[in-house]
C-alpha cells in the first residue's frame, strides 16, 4: 500500500452528472479536486434525458451553454393517447418571461457528461477511472481515504469528501447513513430505438390502454426515441430479457405496430424512492442519487443532483479558501434536504396514480384527464406555475438560516432565486437581463434606485478595503425606460432596494435601506465571512 503525505483538498467519488458538476464548479473557483469512478470510462448510454431551465441557467453561468444547446432539442409538445382519446399540450412558451430558457430541453445524460468532461479537460482536471473507494476515516481535520486501482491500494488524506456515487453509494455505506424508503413492486423496461416512421419529433408521447402503459421521448438525432413502459407480471421471471420480448406489449400500449430499424440500448429495472437520513456528516457530503432517488416523473432526478452540486460547491470553496466559517456548510443539508423530501413526496403521488391498476385511478386517467387537463392548460397563469415547478426555477430557500429578509417586498424574498428580468442598460445602450450580470464568482451587492455618486463610490471603496476577493458590486439607477423592471421590486421614483446575491444566484439578503454596517453584519454574522485585514 502506498501512503501519500500530501493532504489534498477535495475527493469526489463518482463521475456522473452530479460529480462532474461538482468538479466543474470547484474548478471555476480555482480548486483542483480529485475525482474518481469505478467505471472504465464515461457512459455511452443515454440514461436521463430532461434538462430543466434551472440547470440551463447554471450552464450559462459556467460558460458552456452554447455547447449544451447544440447537443439537444427543445420538447415542444406533450401528447396523450388514452384509449381512443388523443390530446396534445403545447409546451412552447410555457415559461416565457421567467427565464432565458422557457422550455424543457431534451439532452441525453451521456452528452451532458461530455460537456462537463470537456470543461474538466480544459481546466486540466482528469477523472481517475477504474478507481474505487475502499474505506474512509475522518476526524475534525481531515478524511483518510483508501483508494484501489489496478496497480494496488493507496492511502490519501483529503480535507473534504463528496459522495456522488449513485444509488448504491459506497460513501453513504461507509458513513453508515441509512437510505430510507421503498421499492415500487412493478418492473419497467427502457429502450432507445431508431424508428422508420410514425412518431412526431420534439413531442413527448404518453400511451395508456387498459393496464398497458408506455411513453416515448424524442432524442436529437432523426428517428431516435426513448421508450419506457411497464412490464407485465409474466415477464418478471424471464432471463436475458430483450426488446423483442417486450415489443408486443409496447405495441399493445401504442395501439399500432412500432417500425424499428435499430435498438441501441435495452434494459429492465425496478424503481425506488429513497432518501439518505443525512446529506452531511463531519467532512463528508452526499449529492445526487447518493442522497436521494425517486421515480422519473417530471424529469427531475439529474437536475436535482446538478443543483445539489451547485449549492454545495460555493460554500465549500469559501471554507477551503478561509473566507467563510465552516458553519455555512450546515446550510447545504438545511436547504437541499427539504427540496429532496418534497420531490420524493410529489413524484411518488403522481407515479402511484399513473401506474395504479385501481379502477378509480384508471377511470381518472382515461376519462377525466382528457376532459380536464386541456382546459386547465389553456390558462396562461396555470401554464406558468406548472413551468415554474417543473423547471425548478421555483425552488426557494426562504427558511434557510443564511438568508435574511428585511424588506417590505413579499412577492420576491431573500431565499428566492434571483428573478430573470430584462432591462435596458443605458450605459452600454443595449437590452440585457439581470442574470447576465452574475457570471462572476462570489457574492454580489446589487443596489437599485437613485443614489448619490459619492455614496456609490463609498460602497465600492468599502468593498475594496474590506472584501477585495469574492464580493462584486452592481448598481442600476431608476429610469422610466426600465419602469417595468423596477415595478417587479416595488420600487417607485425615490425608493431604493438592496440585494446581496449569493454565488448560486439566490438572494441572500434584501432590505429597503442601503447601509454598509448592515451589509457587513450580514456577511460576518450570517455567512461567517472573515473580513480581510
Amino acid at each position: 500500500m502506498i501512503t501519500s503525505t500530501d493532504k489534498k483538498q477535495v475527493l469526489i467519488v463518482g463521475a456522473g452528472p452530479s460529480g462532474l458538476m461538482m468538479a466543474a464548479q470547484l474548478l471555476r473557483y480555482g480548486i483542483q479536486p480529485v475525482i474518481i469512478d469505478q467505471k472504465d470510462g464515461p457512459t455511452n448510454q443515454s440514461k436521463a434525458l430532461a434538462l430543466q431551465a434551472r440547470s440551463l441557467e447554471i450552464y450559462r453561468q459556467l460558460g458552456v451553454i452554447d455547447d449544451v444547446l447544440s447537443r439537444g432539442d427543445e420538447a415542444k409538445g406533450l401528447k396523450f393517447h388514452q384509449e381512443d382519446k388523443v390530446f396534445e399540450l403545447n409546451l412552447e412558451g410555457a415559461g416565457n418571461g421567467q427565464t432565458e430558457f422557457p422550455y424543457i430541453f431534451m439532452l441525453e445524460q451521456s452528452k451532458n457528461e461530455r460537456v462537463l468532461l470537456n470543461y474538466l479537460t480544459n481546466h486540466v482536471c482528469a477523472v481517475s477511472w477504474r478507481t474505487t473507494l475502499k474505506s474512509l476515516k475522518q476526524n475534525d481535520r481531515e478524511v483518510e481515504a483508501v483508494l484501489v486501482t489496478e496497480n494496488g491500494e493507496s492511502t490519501v488524506n483529503f480535507e473534504w469528501v463528496v459522495g456522488a456515487d449513485g444509488a448504491h453509494s459506497i460513501v453513504r455505506k461507509l458513513l453508515n447513513i441509512e437510505f430510507k424508503g421503498s421499492t415500487y413492486p412493478q418492473y419497467y423496461y427502457l429502450a432507445d430505438l431508431t424508428l422508420r416512421e410514425g412518431f412526431k419529433k420534439q413531442v413527448v408521447q404518453v400511451f395508456t390502454r387498459g393496464h398497458s402503459l408506455a411513453a416515448a421521448f424524442p432524442m436529437r438525432d432523426e428517428g431516435r426515441f426513448r421508450f419506457i413502459g411497464a412490464l407485465p407480471e409474466n415477464m418478471k421471471s424471464v432471463d436475458d430479457l430483450s426488446f423483442d420480448d417486450v415489443r408486443p406489449y409496447l405495441e399493445q400500449a401504442v395501439g399500432a405496430r412500432v417500425e424499428v430499424s435499430n435498438c441501441e440500448w435495452f434494459t429492465s429495472y425496478k424503481l425506488h424512492h429513497r432518501m439518505a437520513e443525512s446529506f452531511h456528516l463531519q467532512r463528508c457530503f452526499l449529492i445526487g442519487d447518493a442522497a436521494h432517488i425517486h421515480s422519473p416523473v417530471g424529469g427531475q432526478g439529474m437536475n436535482t443532483g446538478l443543483q445539489d452540486a451547485y449549492n454545495l460547491s460555493w460554500k465549500l470553496v469559501g471554507v477551503i479558501n478561509g473566507q467563510y466559517h465552516s458553519k455555512i456548510l450546515n446550510s447545504y443539508q438545511e436547504e437541499r434536504m427539504p427540496v429532496a423530501k418534497q420531490l420524493l413526496k410529489t413524484t411518488d403521488k403522481l407515479f402511484t396514480i399513473i401506474i395504479s391498476k385501481n379502477w378509480l385511478s384508471i377511470k381518472l386517467r382515461n376519462f377525466l384527464v382528457p376532459l380536464i387537463i386541456p382546459k386547465i392548460w389553456s390558462n396562461d397563469k396555470i401554464r406558468g406555475r406548472f413551468f415554474k415547478m417543473v423547471s425548478q426555477i421555483g425552488i426557494s430557500y426562504r427558511h434557510s438560516s443564511v438568508n435574511v429578509h428585511h424588506s417590505h417586498l413579499s412577492s420576491v424574498k431573500a431565499g428566492d432565486r434571483l428573478p430573470y428580468l430584462e432591462f435596458y442598460d443605458e450605459k452600454k445602450e443595449e437590452t440585457t437581463d439581470l442574470h447576465s450580470w452574475f457570471n462572476k464568482t462570489g457574492f454580489t451587492i446589487l443596489v437599485l434606485g437613485t443614489f448619490d455618486e459619492r455614496f456609490l463610490f463609498s460602497i465600492a471603496q468599502w468593498i475594496t478595503l474590506n472584501y477585495p476577493q469574492g464580493l462584486n458590486f452592481f448598481y442600476l439607477p431608476y429610469s422610466k425606460r426600465n419602469i417595468a423592471f423596477f415595478h417587479q421590486f416595488h420600487i417607485s421614483y425615490g425608493q431604493k432596494k438592496l440585494l446581496i446575491v449569493r454565488p448560486d444566484m439566490y438572494i441572500g439578503y434584501m432590505n429597503d435601506v442601503v447601509d454598509l454596517e448592515i451589509i457587513g453584519n450580514y456577511l460576518k454574522n450570517i455567512i461567517g465571512w472573515k473580513k480581510s485585514g
